[in-house]
């Protein structure tokens, strides 16, 4: 009975290896060899592969596919030079070998010439029939050169070859997705699976843009036929339940959700969902198991202890809230999110100057959201620093410069502050800019609001806006 081509591999593997153990030394055809480098090389045995390819050539000096096989190890290890003199050796035996422009190509590429790549492989393309690879190779080179047009494109032949190669179907997808095109993707799938209509990825996909599209009925029907095309794919489960959230039915995303973790073993990110469902649901126990258990499952996802955090924090717990954002912190200092929930908590315990040095933190950390700076200016102002509250607000400014109610909060510091041509200024930017939210001054600072120039600059306002 003739051998497979697997057993084939293997009983080469093993014969190979008792010839490097034993010193003895056996003869392979060059065939054989290619699936021993092959085999190496995919397992990431480089030093094997090297090996392989050496004795190959001892026995096989003229054969091209081991010494294109060398080049790939060269490149592997950065031997560009090597690689391009072995390739010029290559080329003077044969002018038309496709993989000589594909292995100069991949050169090309590990150095960040990634144009002349795609050219090398534009000449390859021309070299052989079997053009499914190097629509691969162009697929990715476009990528790196952010050329998502042409990148998808690429893909698409891809899939156009091979139905089954849903690494270049995700990769389409992606295509759509940066260059923000949900409806074609949503186009493009439902033609795919006119002809694949049992494809789970393909629905998941699919799934995926409606839900982006806000189509929440469409996604349910996407999933449900992920699921019916195999009823063990998690993934469509989680997604689905992530609809069902949005739609309200949390006790029907739990139920998702809990297929999920019965599947497989349970994730982290299941037990947080799971949580935030219940805690709609205003099961609290149920709620807090599951956020317990998130973290258990994994300390370092960031969500799940915000959401543990969160969750005491809307209990008004506000000693647990601080205890679970600390250790956080302690996991992760750098995170700007744990920094900017603990000045949260700081300020409801009417710790101020922890909280101050929070938002510093946050700050620091790089997060410059308008509700960061209004929060650490109202901490500062409670603190009584109302220099430092001006300095906060200026700053905030840079980043925002047409939100009046950063102005207003300004103003009125200023004139806190004594500082009364300062607050004039500004007021006057924040009438024009916004007179509706005048009312956020007026309730912060009524003290000020039956100032004449104040009433003066109103009146003056909407007399010329009229």
């Amino acid at each position: 009975m003739a051998l497979d081509s697997n057993e084939h591999s293997n009983k080469s593997i093993t014969k190979f290896e008792s010839m490097l153990k034993t010193d003895d030394v056996y003869f392979f055809d060059a065939e054989d060899f290619e699936e021993i480098v092959h085999h190496y090389l995919n397992n990431g045995k480089i030093s094997l592969g090297k090996k392989a390819i050496q004795i190959g050539l001892e026995q096989h000096p003229n054969s091209l596919e081991l010494k294109l096989l060398q080049v790939e190890v060269l490149a592997f290890e950065d031997k560009y030079e090597a690689a391009e003199k072995l390739l010029d050796e290559i080329q003077t035996i044969d002018t038309r070998n496709e993989e000589i422009y594909i292995q100069r190509a991949n050169l090309q590429s590990k150095q960040d010439n990634h144009q002349e790549a795609v050219n090398l492989l534009l000449e390859a393309l021309h070299l052989t029939d079997d053009t499914f690879d190097i629509h691969s190779l162009l697929g990715m080179e476009y990528l790196f050169m952010d050329d998502y047009e042409k990148a998808k494109r690429s893909f698409m032949k891809c899939v156009d070859f091979d139905q089954n190669d849903y690494s270049s179907l995700y990769n389409v997808v992606y295509c759509f997705e940066f260059l923000e095109d949900h409806n074609g993707a949503v186009r493009y799938l439902n033609d795919y699976l006119e002809y694949n209509p049992y494809c789970e990825v393909a629905w998941h996909q699919l799934g995926k843009m409606y839900y982006a599209l806000n189509m929440f009925q469409e996604a349910l029907t996407a999933y449900d036929f992920a699921i019916i095309s195999d009823d063990s794919f998690i993934g469509a489960y989680f997604e689905k339940g992530k609809v069902l959230e949005k739609l309200g039915r949390y006790n029907e995303a739990v139920e998702n959700y809990e297929t999920t973790i019965s599947i497989e073993d349970p994730t982290s990110h299941a037990y947080l969902r799971i949580g935030k469902c219940h805690e709609k649901l205003g099961n609290i126990d149920l709620a807090k198991y599951y956020y317990y258990n998130t973290v258990h499952e994994d300390p370092l996802l960031d969500k799940g202890w915000l959401a543990i955090t969160n969750f005491h924090y809307k209990i008004e717990d506000f000693e647990k809230a601080l205890y679970y954002v600390n250790k956080a912190i302690n996991i992760d200092g750098e995170n700007p999110l744990y920094w900017k929930t603990a000045a949260k908590i700081y300020v409801a315990l009417n710790n101020l100057d922890e909280a101050d040095f929070a938002y510093k933190q946050t700050v620091d950390l790089g997060n410059y959201e308008l509700d960061t700076w209004l929060n650490w200016a109202d901490t500062l102002k409670k603190i009584g620093d109302l220099n430092s509250t001006v300095q906060v607000l200026v700053q905030g400014l840079e980043f925002y410069p047409e939100k009046a109610e950063l102005l207003y909060k300004l103003a009125g510091t200023y004139l806190k502050n004594n500082e009364v041509m300062e607050a004039k200024e500004k007021l006057a930017q924040a009438i024009q800019m916004d007179i509706e939210k005048l009312a956020l001054f007026e309730d912060e600072f009524p003290e000020f609001t039956q100032v004449g120039w104040l009433r003066t600059l109103v009146s003056e306002f909407k007399k010329t806006s009229t």
